[in-house]
């Protein structure tokens, strides 16, 4: 009876994506029908973000799972790989879904698609969030995150300057040719720049408790870069470990797939020399 409740759902739930042109696979829908079933169950004292996090470990890791040539912009559903970035919004779409008491496929597309769009809105290429900043900046306009500013002790200012994609249009299928296109992201670029943020230096992300205290399990890391241009090079999911210190579960270009980093955050990123430090994002679930 559960099975034939699952796969009904999910052929309902087929013409609805259709009409709001969204591309899936039959089994991507019947996996969030499944995921929504079980997080309809999840204890109130675990993250909604880290449960469905867990539920997606051990996922192939795919870089740019959206950067796809040639394709009107639409909402893309792809649980079967996932880069950094749509494994944040994927267990953000169905934590929102969760928390507002539903387990409606609809609802968890439309979570999704404000989320990764400006504004909740999709028009075109140009009005996806590329840049993590600007997740952050729609989302919170809208209500879905709180950035957790940290104090100003132990943070220090970023004035975001944003040009990486305008300047390395090569390395996204849609800019290589498309000269239009390059001057809308050019534009895009522009109105998000110029916002002073704080950040923790990456010297301090090894502390305890009590000095991070702000951060809880599930919040968002973001993981702050020197390269020019950009502004957030990594993001994954805050866990306290039985260590006493921060981890990040991530979909890891190391280990080719979803993990709790095994190393503390702290020593994860003196691995990385261009990363500098973390910002820290909390969804805004009920």
């Amino acid at each position: 009876m559960r099975g034939l409740f699952l796969l009904l759902s999910a052929v309902c739930c087929l013409s609805s994506a259709k009409a709001q042109s969204v591309s899936y696979t039959r089994e991507d829908s019947l996996r969030v029908v499944e995921l929504l079933e079980k997080g309809a169950k999840t204890p109130a004292n675990e993250p909604l973000t880290i449960f469905y996090a867990k539920q997606l470990m051990n996922r192939p890791y795919v870089a740019h799972t959206l950067e796809i040539k040639d394709r009107e912009e639409h909402l893309a559903i792809n649980l079967q790989s996932l880069d950094c970035t749509t494994l944040v919004e994927n267990c953000c779409a169905l934590a929102l879904t969760t928390s507002h008491g539903s387990k409606r496929w609809e609802d968890y597309l439309s979570w999704l698609r404000r989320l990764r769009y400006d504004n909740g809105k999709i028009d075109g290429y140009k009005s996806r969030n590329h840049y993590f900043s600007q997740w952050i900046q729609s989302g919170t306009k809208q209500g879905l995150v709180k950035e957790i500013v940290p104090p100003t002790n132990i943070s220090v200012p970023m004035k975001l300057s944003l040009t990486y994609m305008s300047e390395h249009p090569q390395s996204y299928p849609l800019l290589k040719e498309n000269m239009e296109e390059r001057r809308l992201i050019a534009a895009m670029e522009k109105r998000a720049s110029g916002a002073t943020v704080r950040y923790i230096p990456k010297e301090k992300v090894g502390g305890s408790k009590k000095v991070l205290g702000s951060i809880k399990d599930g919040d968002i890391i973001a993981i702050t870069t020197n390269k020019k241009g950009l502004d957030i090079a990594h993001v994954g999911f805050a866990v306290w470990g039985k260590d006493g210190k921060l981890h990040l579960l991530n979909a890891s270009s190391i280990h080719k797939k979803v993990v709790l980093e095994p190393m503390t955050l702290y020593d994860y990123m003196q691995k990385h020399s261009t990363q500098t430090g973390i910002r820290v994002v909390r969804l805004q679930t009920n």
